[in-house]
């Protein structure tokens, strides 16, 4: 896969998620909001109902434009939970965050009763790092309405950072794997303009495999679908710069702004208002080379 290829895509600038309608003809930010009491960066600091809404508000002023509600821990290591036990997490908190603050919520869950339950509370995006995988997953997708994220991963929480190895190159890797799901969603009669995707940064990578996704991930975007990266307080940034969990805000941002540079269309981050800072940015360096490109084309 070539890393030169231009960040055009198919998709139209607009999504439909549920009653909202996001305009993705710009980047936008994702803000995290882990149910959970074993997230490698904030498990168990929103357990309360109360807790995870003032912070759920405070993301929406900072500028997120989605709010992306977790129930089970996806870190390296972590145990699974039932889906009863998931429910039980997210869907207090999807109600609120929909009938109190008219939030657009995605809720990142493989399980199909989840996907059935937040649909019918509000909820407006499906997060799937299981991409649609796991049995009943893809019909109850569809059944929601609702866009849905299909991500790239190699192995389980449980042990999917156990030297992760790859015959081809990453990008490769990723790029064929989320063309072959892409594929097998629309045959099922997942319609194309509901699905977004991502290059999956962390489940079952080593630093180098992240380092060299991101370098080449502006091939990703010949998918022509809208492009979520999450690698928000990661450990390849821990093992890059030796910075711990609590440290890792700076290492956070160069990378958003980088993953901007090479397509990327929503950032699921932890830190919003920094990252709005970031981005916007970088865009508007982005935007100046679109328009004298456009301007020395006119001229030509």
């Amino acid at each position: 896969m070539q890393s030169t290829v231009d960040t055009h895509t198919d998709h139209e600038p607009h999504l439909r998620c549920g009653r909202h309608l996001l305009d993705l003809s710009f980047p936008r930010v994702m803000g995290i909001l882990n149910v959970t009491p074993d997230s490698f960066s904030d498990g168990g600091q929103h357990l309360a109902q109360e807790d995870a809404l003032r912070h759920a508000e405070t993301m929406l002023a900072e500028g997120a434009a989605i709010i992306d509600v977790g129930g089970e821990s996806t870190r390296p290591g972590a145990s699974p939970v039932s889906a009863q036990q998931e429910l039980d997490r997210v869907a207090p908190i999807v109600e609120r965050l929909v009938r109190e603050l008219d939030a657009l919520v995605s809720v990142d869950t493989s399980c199909p009763k989840v996907m059935r339950e937040v649909s019918a509370l509000g909820g407006g995006m499906i997060n799937d790092v299981r991409a649609l995988e796991r049995e009943g997953a893809l019909a109850a997708a569809m059944g929601s309405g609702l866009p849905v994220c299909l991500m790239h991963r190699q192995g389980e929480p449980q042990d999917m950072q156990q030297a992760p190895h790859y015959t081809l190159p990453i990008e490769e890797e990723v790029a064929e794997y989320l063309i072959q799901r892409v594929a097998q969603c629309e045959a099922a009669g997942l319609r194309r303009e509901r699905l977004l995707v991502d290059p999956g940064f962390g489940f079952g990578k080593s630093v180098e495999h992240n380092l060299r996704l991101l370098s080449r991930m502006q091939g990703l975007t010949r998918l022509g679908l809208p492009l979520l990266v999450g690698m928000s307080r990661k450990s390849m940034i821990g093992k890059v710069l030796g910075r711990p969990v609590e440290e890792r805000l700076a290492g956070g941002l160069v990378l958003s702004a980088m993953a901007v540079e090479r397509g990327a269309r929503i950032l699921r981050v932890h830190d919003v208002a920094p990252t709005m800072d970031a981005i916007n940015m970088a865009w508007a360096v982005l935007q100046e080379g679109s328009e004298q490109q456009a301007r020395e084309g006119a001229g030509s």
